[in-house]
């Protein structure tokens, strides 16, 4: 098989509508990508360790943080302890949480991360007129600005 096929079936593998959970695998959330395609995931009950990402997902699918992924445990492990077997995407979350199979746990989390994002204290709180500014404008950090009053004190 090509490996453009192969790709294919890997992602028609991932954007598959159904998915099911065995005995030994669980729902965890991607916290940070540690090189070697080793990601760092944190379970439901808050449990932190090292997964790694099998061979056939490499260079076909990537995963950023905040994402979830279903793994299956590895015995012989001490750091990496897990293997990435499935890649959720929106639709596989919606049809866990009708099967009452999502962990309630990372609801609360994400809903509760999602409110202390969008709260502003009143003090905060501008009117439309003053809330755009240049200060809220993208800067290139890798272009070197001089300032205006060197050019107005030397001329």
């Amino acid at each position: 098989m090509s490996k453009a096929t192969k790709k294919k079936y890997v992602r028609q593998e991932v954007l598959a509508d159904d998915i099911t959970l065995s005995e030994s695998q669980q729902i965890v959330k991607i916290v940070a990508s540690r090189g070697n395609n080793l990601h760092e995931v944190v379970t439901a009950s808050g449990e932190t360790f090292l997964s790694s990402m099998p061979s056939k997902f490499r260079r076909v699918i990537w995963i950023k943080r905040g994402d979830y992924v279903v793994v299956d445990p590895i015995e012989e492990g001490n750091k990496v302890r897990a293997e990435i077997s499935s890649v959720l995407n929106t639709r596989h979350i919606k049809s866990l949480k009708k099967e009452n199979l999502w962990p309630k746990e990372f609801d609360k989390n994400s809903l509760a991360a999602y409110q202390e994002e969008n709260e502003k204290p009143q003090d905060e709180v501008l009117d439309e007129s003053t809330c755009i500014s240049d200060d809220d404008l993208f800067v290139n950090t890798n272009r070197i600005y001089d300032d205006e009053e060197d050019y107005s004190s030397s001329s």
